[in-house]
């Protein structure tokens, strides 16, 4: 459980970090990101803070949705999102002093961002701790409606861009914060979450394969000692 629990918090770390990367990049944001950004755009507050308001908000729907169903010890996803949102913050702050000049930078910086997201959700699956507010809502309408969880999940994501690009406008007149980052990260994820996941079932298979052959190995070597 410790160890679950370790890889899920290096999961949010990473999330963390690639969230920060991609708005960095000033080429978009990632869609879950999008409202809390554009609001700490408009605001006198962080995206963290945001973050953790609207992170909030999706939490409370769950049980509201799933009723007898809702599973409390997915109330767990209250600090987890906590120490997710204060990372943003944290990590908004050391790199403060990230500036890409060129397209090719802006690229980069948000590639990077992308691999650290992909890294983050695949430690976050492989945890099996709980989900985040945002992975959670999706789930809970998926299961009390009998939805399909991907459909509903890309559904979902481009719903917040559309409320992020609204905010925008009302603000600001103009989009800010979303650009064709927000496309690539959006793709780029999910993409990269199935590369890494199935690198790690060929690891594994592997190392049951040399593991296997070791052991027999051990067994004919027992075998010729008792002859």
């Amino acid at each position: 459980m410790v160890k679950r629990y370790g890889i899920f918090l290096i999961g949010l770390t990473f999330m963390s970090l690639g969230i920060v990367l991609i708005i960095k990049s000033v080429l978009g944001t990632s869609p879950i990101s999008s409202v809390p950004y554009v609001l700490s755009l408009a605001l006198p507050f962080t995206v963290g803070q945001f973050n953790f308001v609207f992170s909030s908000l999706m939490f409370i729907l769950q049980p509201i949705i799933l009723r007898n169903k809702f599973e409390w010890v997915q109330i767990l996803q209250v600090p987890m999102t906590f120490i997710f949102c204060a990372f943003i913050d944290l990590f908004m702050y050391i790199f403060a002093w990230l500036h890409p000049q060129a397209y090719y930078q802006h690229i980069f910086v948000l590639l990077i961002g992308c691999i650290c997201m992909g890294i983050g959700v695949t430690c976050q699956l492989l945890g099996r701790v709980v989900m985040l507010p945002g992975e959670g809502l999706v789930n809970a309408i998926a299961t009390h409606w009998k939805l399909d969880f991907g459909k509903i999940k890309v559904i979902f994501d481009w719903s917040l861009v559309a409320i992020a690009g609204g905010l925008s406008l009302y603000y600001f007149g103009t989009i800010e914060g979303i650009r064709e980052g927000t496309l690539v990260s959006a793709f780029a994820t999910g993409l990269l979450v199935k590369f890494f996941m199935n690198m790690l079932l060929k690891f594994r298979v592997k190392r049951f394969g040399q593991l296997r052959q070791q052991y027999k190995m051990e067994k004919l070597k027992s075998k010729g000692n008792k002859v």
